[in-house]
């Protein structure tokens, strides 16, 4: 799904799959020169490894995750591109949405 500065796509692997690879969540990393130079690219990635670890634990066990930084991820705060990149997952129904407090 598009955010303004990363897309997000996903795909379930199937037990075949899963049994041959490394168990849990995989990502892969886009970044590229449109974002900047490689200085840029390589903070740009960094700060997106990060943020893949924050949400590693709320993933299914069998999703590979491909995140596309856009040229626009370069000047962004860690914290927008989390927020879009739990936008994103959310759009393709890896995440759960946020529950209410009690009523």
């Amino acid at each position: 799904m598009g955010r303004s500065n990363l897309v997000v796509h996903a795909l379930e692997r199937d037990e075949q799959a899963i049994a041959s690879t490394v168990r849990g969540p995989r990502f892969g990393l886009i970044v590229s020169k449109a974002v900047g130079p490689a200085v840029t690219r390589h903070r740009v990635a960094r700060r997106l490894r990060h943020i893949c670890s924050d949400v590693l634990g709320e993933l299914p066990e069998n999703t590979d995750v491909v995140i596309r930084a856009l040229p626009g991820a370069a000047s962004a705060s860690s914290a927008e591109l989390l927020v879009q990149l739990r936008s994103g997952m959310k759009k393709l129904g890896l995440l759960e949405a946020p529950k209410g407090p009690p009523s």
